[in-house]
């Protein structure tokens, strides 16, 4: 269960300041297939560093051992999470532009 609590925390955290970053940078909250891409990477890797020593604590393994039994759930959570924010943004879309840049009239 503290797993599924971690992760419940990181994705409206990570994907937060993720929106955030790209409205700072590029204008917009709009992904693209590239910014979609970054976004589950990053998000796993987050998601490994912050689930690998409660794995590890909850298991009495290593680390590695704990990434090793981790990966194979790590790459469909890959998949899983680039899928998930695709169909999300479609389906409640929130296209922000900052007022830095005017919309297209």
């Amino acid at each position: 269960m503290s797993l599924s609590v971690i992760a419940m925390v990181w994705n409206f955290g990570f994907n937060l300041l993720f929106d955030k970053w790209m409205l700072a940078t590029i204008g917009t909250t709009t992904k693209s297939k590239t910014h979609r891409i970054y976004n589950a990477i990053f998000f796993e890797l987050g998601l490994l560093g912050l689930s690998l020593p409660v794995i590890a604590y909850a298991l009495n393994i290593s680390l590695i051992e704990a990434l090793i039994l981790d990966l194979g759930f790590a790459v469909f959570a890959l998949f899983y999470s680039y899928s998930f924010n695709y169909l999300y943004d479609k389906c409640f879309p929130l296209n922000v532009q900052s007022a830095a840049q005017p919309q297209n009239a």
